[in-house]
Formats: structure tokens, C-alpha cells, sequence
């Protein structure tokens, strides 16, 4: 490899101090924050060389450290413009400055950079191609003309190659290529764009593209150059793994509507919607709805997959409908990487698909895929051949899925282009992990005030999602430098998440968070709530283990960060079957209109359902309660009606059930009318609670109110009153939706008016239904309540650990028995 540079030194900056009579002075000066890999020492070089200055600047392990002589003034100027000047991808979080030694000297140098000492620096998160790159890419002339791995300070991969601090060349998985003479100039030229841009590279040092074919199989392109193959196979319907940033995804031509079966075939993946990668917002403008904000996500540096609502009536041929069945949105993101831009075609390139299938590379339940061995094993019966490159992935990262609501960024998926940025906290919280949940596992490392939250790691039900998420708190505590003292966990005795703390806690204490405290803690977190009052939270999903036993998910609670009280909640039902009730929203419907005395009348479409044997061994363990915890929870009540309705009675995966629901709701537009729900004191299905189990954290909890309890009984009934009626399941799931909320703002006004609090935060996995979350939201507000939504961590279990990590380790907490 090519030795970097000991130090770029100029001799041009002059005495300003010298040449004005005054005494100069020098300082210190330390940047912390997102400053390396982002071009900061050449701008600070830059800065210093136009006000005059003398000194030297580096790379630590705090950052980048820069010491400046010069006239006072001139020090100054330098000392306040250095954060408001800073580049484009910089995030400067602290700059501090103290006096030293003056030393003399007219130049100004770059250091190499100096390993050990305190680790404080922030790694770059993984960022789009720059307009620059691209020009480069797209221009015959230019030497990195169609280089799949073209990058500058300015964009390309960070995170996702970072094998330790500080941020050079030698701790990123580029250490194995050595630089050409012609990259070699270019990054030791302080006035180039790709002055120490670690992965700078062209088509003569690498990393190198190549096309693996399986040796017997039937595709033969007509070309020998990568690229060019791949996007003929594509164009001839064939599957491809492609290696990308973060992992491989599995790609295949959206408009063909036989590849996306026989790729829906091969993962084994039913229903589930699939992402799109289009090359130009005019590419799927006719598809769905864009507004600006829209556009803004689609184009910017992150580029995450944008949900975007689709058209009643699109145009046909554009996508197969097999991409996106039974969803209200098209998951869409544009190109972020160079090799994105090739595959979709360049200007003069032949014609090809303009809207790729893009998907997560691997065997379903388990993480994406990132090593090329593994990728050839796991992927064989997947795709028809690789496309894939030399460059080592360091750190798994799964695309990010985000949408715009009500004109701002919902997380949905949290992961490239955002880790390993932290999230600020607003209480100090002692070095901790927080694990997270079994569910889109995401984990949270936290020191003072921030907090770094992993990428997406998955759902912990396999080895292999287990070895990567060890993996991948590994290189997070590597380049943040916290050294758990304690560490968090959900209270499920079962989550393998909290098995894997208890497992590796040492002699360090593992603290359990309640799941929905959790959520609420996490929205008051990144609104920047001390937790000096109480919020009143109402957290809505699918499972989350409650303190009587029971399945909690449709929870109203009053929370600060010390303790909750559970105020009110969803009536109880039985779960039949636990999981089997999840897979067959059937069985949920029939628990409710069970529950709600109703019966199983034959001509209710959930009845139809269930397979006529089924029905009395179901209605026999519903009379028994065997394998039938008791459940409060919304998401199996949105499933319920769903089936009720006759739009989805199996669930493929997760949520499938409620996201058709949705999707009715919104084709149906907005209808006339709500049902609604009974609000009332007791509930004679609650189980008894174990002695000490509900310790709520909150002095006087003990003899509280009993909770409220929200009855969906004339609900259930105005549904199978309406569909008797021949109302359209759209319709009615209109008008659910709208039950819901004017359930959510009525229990929260009862609730206000019980204990004053004005604050709700909506949480949990429900609130990602962009329909709920929007009526919730419009009818407090409307009410007078100040309301909280997520906007840096998702709703769903993907924000679980910011939360788990403010309860457990804030510093100011009260001692825990």
C-alpha cells in the first residue's frame, strides 16, 4: 500500500500577528463531532492559509485537533467560523479551544494521524453519491469514467468500512489496496476534493467488480464486462445477488412480473412488499404520490426507501403487482452508490429495467448477508448468478425505510445513512447497553448525553442473527469507547435479547424495562423531555410482556423516566394459540366476537376462515383457556377486524393483517361516520396480578385508580352489523380507523383530567400506520393536548433500546431495590 503522508505542510501563511504589531497568541483548538472522513483538515487547512495563520492540524481519537498562531483576532475568526463553515457532511457537536505556548513559525501543516488517547469522534454515517462523483462517473473523459467505487470527502461509504479510530485508510476495510500513483497525489493534495478520502480509488488500484455465474447454469450474457452483463440478465428476467455498501440484496427487474414471483418463490416470501430502486423521481412519479418533502428524502444524502402512497390507478406495465400486494405504498429509494447508477444505465448505455426490485440478501429471519463465501452458500438457491466487488464489508447495514408524515420524517428502519450518528440525550445517563428486543432488534449504546443506536440487526431468532448482532456491539463499543457498566433489557423472560445480556452482564448489573415504559421513554428521549413531568403515553402494538403476565400492546400510561402507572388500556381477550393467533387472524377475530358475545355466525367472512374442524377444538380452548394468555393488545385488534372484514385472514408476516387493513382505509378515502368504543372502570377478564409484580416505580402507585379500560365490544358489533348491511370493507375500515382515534382522544382527555397532564406521546409498532397516526395526532391537538410523535427513532421496536437505555441508566434516577 502506498505510505501515507507524515504531515502536507504550506509555507505561504504569513505573520498576520507579526505584520500588525500585535503579540500573537495560539490556541488549541479540538473539534468533536462527525469530522473525520468528511474533508475537515484540508478545510480547516483552508481556513487557516486565508486568515493568516501558522500551526497544525490532525485526526485523534477525539477528533480533529488543530493548534493556530497568528494575530488574536485572526485566532478568533478561526476558533468561531471553524463550526459554521465546516463541510457539507461535517456535524460539529463541540469545539473547544485553549491557549498555548506560542511557538513561532509562518506554515501551517497536516498532520498524520495520531492513535490512542480518549476515542470521542463520531464515524460518518454511509452517504450518497456526491453531484461531483457523479458528473465523473457519467463523463467519458474523466479517468474514473464507469468506476463502480468512485468517491470523494464529500460522499461513499463510512461506517460500513470502519475497522477502528482514528478514521484513516489503515482502519478501513481499503487497508488492502494500495493506491496508484495517480490516487496517491490526489490524496495527499490538501486543494484536491479527495484529500484523505480513505476510500478514494479508481479503476486501475480497485477494489474490482466481478460476475460469478453458477457453473451449470442456463444464463450466458454476451458480454464479459460486469456491468454491462448484469444488466442484460436483469433485462432477460434473471435474479441477481448484488453486493452493495452495507450487504447483498437480491435484485430483479420490477416490471417483470414472472421474475418477482419466481423471487417471491425462492425467499420464500408470500406477500410481503418488496423496494424499489428507480433511477429518477420522473421514473416513478406516475406510480405514487410525491410532495416536496418527498422528493427532499428521495434525493438527499441519506437516501433511505421512502414510503410513498401509491396512485388508485397507476399505469399498467410500470411495476408487476406482485411488488407491493395488498400495500398502501410503493417502498422506493434512489441510486446512493456508483454501482446503483450503473445497473439502472448511463447516459448512451442500452436500454434496461428503470425500476429494480432491491432487497435484502439473505434467507428469511436471517441478517443480510455480507461475506462473498457466504453470499455464494446462502444465496445459491436464490439467485441466478453475483455480482459482487473485493471490498470487505466490516459492519452489516441494512437500507433505511423512512416516510413523510405530515411533513416530516417518520422513522421506520433505522439503519444506512443514520448509524452510527447518536441521538442527543436530554438527561445524563452513565455508560450502559441497552439490547433492545427480539423484533427488528436494534441496540443502544449511551454515555453522557448521546446515545449511538446500532443499524438494524433483525429479528434474534436464529444463531445467525445472534453472532451478528454480538458482532456488531462489538464495533460500536470499538469506535465510540463506551464501556458498559450496567446493561438493559425488556422484561420478557423469554426475549433472547435479554438472555444474551444476562449472559454476558458479568459483574455488571442487568436492569429490566417494562416494553411499553420503553417506547414512551424513548419518544420523551427524542423530544428532549428531562422526565421532570409526566407524559401520558399511549403505546399501541403487537406484543410486549406485561407486569400481571398478560400480553400487553394497547396501553395508556403515565411515564416520566422514573416509573409508570398504567392508566388505561385495551380490554382483555384471550390469545389462542399465541403465535397461531398471530399467523391466522381468524383466530383473533373469533376471540373478539367470542369476547364481545357475538358468536360465530357462518356468514361473517373470518368464520368462513377457519376450517370447519377448527371451529369447535377453538371454540373449546377459548372455553378452557388453555394456551390462551389473556391480551390487551391494538395490533391483534387491527388484525382481528381485518379478518372480521374478510380482507386478510393469514399472515405471511409481521403486521400483513394491518397493513391490508390500512391500505383499505386509505383507497376507501375519508367516509362519513366512526364507531365507538366503550370507555368504562373495570375489566372482568384482567388476570390477577402476582404479588410484587406490578411495582410500578411510582411512590403511591399502590393505591392508584384502577386503570380505565377501553371495551372495543360495540365496535366489533357495528362491524358485523355493517358488513350484513353490504358495506364495503373499505368503508368499514375507514371508519374504524377513526374509532380508534377518537378513542385515543377521549381516553387521554379522561385521563387529563384525572392528573392534569396535557402531553401525549404516541408509541409503539401501531403508530407506523401513517392513517391512525395522522387522525391521532389531528384529534389532540384539536383537544388542546401537545403531542409527541417519533421523528429520530421508529415507533416500533427499532426505537426500543433508546428507551430501555433512559430508564435504566440515567444518572439521576432513584436507587432501584
Amino acid at each position: 500500500m502506498t505510505a501515507e503522508p507524515a504531515a502536507v505542510s504550506s509555507g505561504t501563511a504569513v505573520s498576520a500577528a507579526s505584520a500588525a504589531g500585535a503579540a500573537p497568541e495560539r490556541r488549541r483548538v479540538t473539534v468533536r463531532g462527525v469530522v473525520q472522513g468528511v474533508g475537515f483538515r484540508p478545510f480547516v487547512y483552508g481556513l487557516a492559509g486565508e486568515l493568516g495563520l501558522s500551526g497544525h492540524v490532525t485526526n485523534t481519537g477525539e477528533g480533529v485537533v488543530a493548534e493556530v498562531e497568528g494575530a488574536p483576532s485572526a485566532v478568533a475568526a478561526f476558533c468561531t467560523r471553524i463550526a459554521a463553515e465546516a463541510p457539507p457532511l461535517a456535524v460539529v457537536q463541540d469545539v473547544r479551544h485553549e491557549p498555548v505556548a506560542v511557538r513561532g513559525g509562518d506554515g501551517f501543516a497536516i498532520l498524520q494521524s495520531r492513535a490512542g488517547g480518549p476515542r470521542r469522534t463520531l464515524v460518518a454515517p454511509d452517504t450518497a453519491t456526491c453531484a461531483d462523483c457523479l458528473a465523473e462517473l457519467c463523463d467519458p473523459a474523466d479517468r474514473r469514467y464507469r468506476h463502480p467505487f468512485i468517491t470523494c470527502t464529500h460522499c461513499g461509504p463510512r461506517f460500513t468500512i470502519t475497522t477502528g479510530l482514528p478514521y484513516d485508510r489503515a482502519n478501513t476495510t481499503m487497508a488492502g489496496f494500495a493506491m496508484c500513483a495517480r490516487c496517491a497525489r490526489e490524496y495527499a493534495d490538501p486543494a484536491d476534493r479527495r484529500f484523505h478520502a480513505q476510500p478514494v480509488s479508481c479503476h486501475d488500484c480497485g477494489p474490482r467488480l466481478r460476475l460469478v455465474l453458477p457453473p451449470s447454469g442456463p444464463l450466458t450474457p454476451l458480454t464479459d464486462e460486469p456491468v454491462a452483463a448484469a444488466r442484460e440478465l436483469l433485462a432477460r428476467g434473471a435474479i441477481l445477488a448484488v453486493k452493495g455498501i452495507g450487504g447483498y440484496h437480491l435484485a430483479c427487474d420490477a416490471a417483470n412480473a414472472r421474475a418477482v414471483r419466481e423471487l417471491r418463490r425462492r425467499k420464500n416470501r408470500a406477500a410481503k412488499p418488496f423496494a424499489l430502486l428507480a433511477a429518477s423521481p420522473a421514473d416513478i412519479e406516475p406510480l405514487v404520490h410525491l410532495g416536496p418533502a418527498e422528493r427532499d428524502l428521495l434525493a438527499g444524502r441519506v437516501r433511505p426507501i421512502v414510503l410513498l402512497r401509491r396512485r388508485p390507478e397507476p399505469p399498467a406495465g410500470l411495476v408487476a403487482a406482485e411488488v407491493a400486494p395488498g400495500s398502501a405504498d410503493l417502498g422506493v429509494m434512489l441510486p446512493y452508490s456508483p454501482l446503483h447508477h450503473l445497473l439502472l444505465g448511463l447516459p448512451g448505455d442500452p436500454p434496461g429495467p428503470r425500476l429494480l426490485v432491491l432487497t435484502s440478501g439473505n434467507l428469511g429471519g436471517e441478517p443480510i448477508v455480507t461475506d462473498d463465501g457466504k453470499a455464494r452458500e446462502r444465496l445459491a438457491g436464490l439467485a441466478d448468478a453475483w455480482l459482487t466487488h473485493d471490498r470487505p464489508i466490516h459492519v452489516p447495514c441494512d437500507d433505511s425505510v423512512v416516510r413523510i408524515l405530515d411533513g416530516q420524517e417518520l422513522p421506520v428502519r433505522r439503519s444506512r445513512g443514520y448509524a452510527s450518528f447518536p441521538v442527543p440525550l436530554p438527561v445524563e445517563v452513565r455508560p450502559a447497553l441497552a439490547v433492545g428486543g427480539d423484533l427488528k432488534n436494534v441496540f443502544c449504546l449511551g454515555e453522557g448525553r448521546k446515545a449511538w443506536l446500532s443499524a438494524h440487526v433483525g429479528d434474534m431468532d436464529d444463531l445467525a442473527t445472534l453472532t451478528a448482532f454480538a458482532t456488531a456491539e462489538r464495533q460500536l463499543a470499538g469506535i465510540t469507547a463506551v464501556a458498559p457498566e450496567l446493561l438493559a433489557a425488556d422484561r420478557h423472560p423469554g426475549y433472547r435479547s435479554a438472555q444474551w445480556a444476562a449472559r454476558h452482564a458479568g459483574h455488571r448489573p442487568v436492569r429490566h424495562v417494562q416494553h411499553h415504559h420503553a417506547h414512551v421513554a424513548a419518544a420523551m428521549a427524542e423530544h428532549g423531555l428531562d422526565g421532570s413531568r409526566p407524559v401520558i403515553g399511549v403505546a399501541f402494538d403487537g406484543t410486549g410482556y406485561g407486569e400481571d403476565g398478560a400480553v400487553w400492546g394497547g396501553e395508556f400510561l403515565l411515564a416520566d423516566y422514573d416509573g409508570h402507572l398504567r392508566a388505561a388500556h385495551l380490554a382483555y381477550v384471550p390469545l389462542p394459540g399465541g403465535d397461531a393467533a398471530v399467523r391466522h387472524p381468524y383466530r383473533m377475530a373469533l376471540s373478539h366476537l367470542r369476547s364481545a358475545g357475538l358468536g360465530w355466525p357462518v356468514d361473517l367472512p373470518c368464520v368462513a376462515a377457519c376450517p370447519e374442524d377448527e371451529r369447535p377444538v377453538l371454540a373449546r380452548q377459548l372455553e378452557l383457556g388453555l394456551n390462551c394468555v389473556p391480551t390487551s393488545s391494538m395490533g391483534r385488534l387491527f388484525d382481528a377486524v381485518s379478518s372480521l372484514a374478510g380482507v386478510c385472514h393469514r399472515a405471511d408476516y409481521e403486521a400483513q393483517a394491518a397493513i391490508a387493513w390500512e391500505a383499505a382505509a386509505y383507497f376507501a378515502g375519508e367516509e362519513p361516520g366512526a364507531y365507538a368504543f366503550a370507555l368504562r372502570r373495570d375489566d372482568p377478564a384482567e388476570p390477577r396480578s402476582p404479588a410484587g409484580a406490578a411495582d410500578l416505580g411510582r411512590p403511591g402507585s399502590a393505591g392508584a385508580e384502577p386503570p380505565l379500560v377501553l371495551d372495543p365490544a360495540p365496535v366489533l358489533a357495528a362491524v358485523v352489523a355493517d358488513l350484513r348491511a353490504g358495506t364495503p370493507a373499505g368503508r368499514i375500515a375507514a371508519r374504524f380507523h377513526a374509532a380508534v382515534a377518537l378513542a385515543v382522544r377521549d381516553t387521554c382527555r379522561a385521563l387529563r383530567a384525572r392528573t392534569g397532564t396535557g402531553t401525549v406521546a404516541l408509541t409503539g409498532g401501531v403508530f407506523a400506520n401513517a392513517l391512525l397516526s395522522a387522525a391521532c395526532a389531528r384529534e389532540l391537538a384539536a383537544d388542546g393536548f401537545t403531542v409527541l410523535r417519533h421523528r429520530l427513532v421508529p415507533p416500533g421496536d427499532g426505537g426500543l433500546a433508546l428507551g430501555q437505555l433512559a430508564v435504566a441508566a440515567r444518572r439521576s434516577a432513584r436507587p432501584r431495590p
